[in-house]
């Protein structure tokens, strides 16, 4: 698709519009450079988009934002946006104050949270069968369910191999690189693992004027990184990771030829950022000499094994020390893009689950809790009077815009959809929801189509805000810096 540059909110709102629900289509972003993504993810749309217009940043910025608090309702959040500026649109035309406007609009998104609270329901360890079992289970094996209140999704490492397919993608207590060994057995168990930023090369300019003199400095290189595997060897250390160098290769064919004879597994160029990970997975620390080589500052595994996968090798490193701090999930794909939006959907799921540990309640999904939404503050708007009543029945309407684009995206007829979709909320059912698969209104919790209430009340408080800071702004100028030559 091509990027909206100078595109005002509005048009930002309704192009990612179509990529809203289950049924919502897929964006094909190329970048400058050539690179092509293929997503429906809101965050992922916007980041790449290169907007211009001052205003469609906010919007940018406002799906970061909910992709930071929620992780999940990227697109919708900016969906709710537009549409709350389409209201604002009419209410100006009728001639009241912008600042009237934010104001009853802050106190409609207020009265919004009481009603979601109201209508949600606590979650139970029952609903997580309804979830993605992989990032249940990632998400339960980094936290205590009792006790914790938050997520650090740090925790949870993703890993991307090409080859196979979705199917093929696994959950690993322990560690994954992707990387094959360097030399060594292909198989240890009871390992000792070191990570380390040596660098197992001679490096000197050295002028010879002999063959005596080079059979020397061949001598001296020699017994100097024997002397270096060795104190490795000394230390109890059989698994080697030996972190990515910038300059130049970390490790020597000699130092992988000595370390293979002494029965040492390598992994090299573990990129600086896994070191982190693989400290806090199994226990040891990051050592910079070969002075802190000792044998309390290694980790340890009770099985670490390089495995064929398709035609490619993996190191996978299982039975860590400390189990239940960090969990590894392998992505396999067919083919790059297949990959990336993989990772991008795990994710959203992560982000999902972490929400459900900040906030313990779920609401239903498929615009069900939009249209409750709406009738209620519509009823709510009838015990208002002046200007306040005009904006808050101009935010309840605005709300409608995700069960309507919802019904669009399936292929319904959005206005009879959402008719029918208010009356059975009028006659008291509350979880009345799209149901995208069989093109009907159905009670959307028997479907098993839930969402985190942190999702709604997070988008609604955010779009809200957004639309305020937008509505103080009466005027645009452009700094322009005049250089005189």
């Amino acid at each position: 698709m091509p990027a909206p540059k100078a595109a005002n909110p509005k048009t930002v709102a309704d192009a990612i519009r179509t990529s809203l629900g289950p049924r919502g289509m897929d964006k094909m972003i190329q970048a400058g450079n050539g690179d092509v993504t293929i997503t429906n993810d809101g965050a992922t749309i916007l980041k790449q988009m290169q907007v211009l217009h001052p205003a469609a940043k906010m919007l940018v910025e406002l799906s970061k934002a909910q992709d930071v608090e929620a992780g999940d309702g990227t697109t919708s959040v900016v969906v709710i946006c537009g549409s709350l500026l389409d209201a604002c649109t009419s209410l100006l035309e009728k001639g009241i104050h912008p600042t009237s406007i934010s104001e009853a609009f802050q106190k409609a998104a207020a009265k919004s949270m009481e009603i979601i609270e109201g209508i949600s329901t606590p979650v139970v360890s029952q609903n997580s069968g309804t979830l993605s079992p992989i990032a249940v289970d990632a998400v339960l094996k980094v936290i205590n369910p009792a006790t914790a209140t938050n997520v650090d999704l740090n925790d949870i490492k993703i890993v991307k191999k090409l080859g196979g397919t979705i199917e093929d993608t696994e959950l690993i207590d322990g560690l994954v690189f992707t990387q094959k060994t360097s030399g060594g057995p292909s198989r240890l168990e009871k390992a000792k693992i070191g990570p380390t930023m040596l660098n197992a090369v001679m490096e000197n300019n050295v002028v010879v004027s002999d063959y005596t003199q080079m059979d020397r400095v061949l001598r001296e290189e020699r017994q100097y990184i024997l002397d270096i595997v060795k104190k490795i060897k000394k230390a109890g250390c059989n698994v080697l990771l030996i972190q990515k160098s910038i300059l130049r290769d970390a490790v020597s064919d000699l130092a992988l030829h000595f370390l293979a004879k002494m029965k040492i597994m390598v992994v090299k160029d573990v990129e600086r950022e896994d070191i982190e990970f693989v400290c806090k997975s199994t226990g040891c620390r990051p050592i910079a000499s070969l002075d802190h080589f000792l044998p309390e500052n290694l980790g340890s595994a009770e099985l670490v094994e390089e495995i064929q996968t398709g035609t490619s090798k993996i190191v996978k490193i299982t039975g860590v020390a400390n189990v239940g701090r960090t969990v590894t999930v392998l992505i396999r794909g067919s083919n790059k893009l297949v990959l990336e939006e993989a990772d991008r959907s795990l994710h959203d799921a992560l982000c999902v689950i972490r929400c459900l540990v900040k906030k313990r309640a779920l609401i239903a999904g498929g615009g069900a809790p939009e249209t409750e939404l709406s009738l209620r503050l519509m009823e709510y708007a009838n015990t208002l009077t002046g200007m306040e009543q005009y904006c808050f029945r101009a935010f309840a309407e605005a709300l409608e815009v995700i069960p309507f684009t919802l019904a669009e995206n399936a292929g319904l007829n959005p206005i009879a959809t959402v008719t029918e979709l208010r009356n059975r909320h009028a006659q008291g059912e509350k979880t009345a929801g799209i149901n995208v698969r069989k093109g009907c209104i159905t009670n959307i919790l028997e479907e098993n189509v839930v969402q985190p209430m942190l999702v709604s009340t997070s988008a609604i408080h955010l779009a809200s805000e957004t639309v305020k800071s937008i509505m103080k702004i009466d005027d645009i100028k452009n700094h322009r810096i005049k250089i005189e030559l």
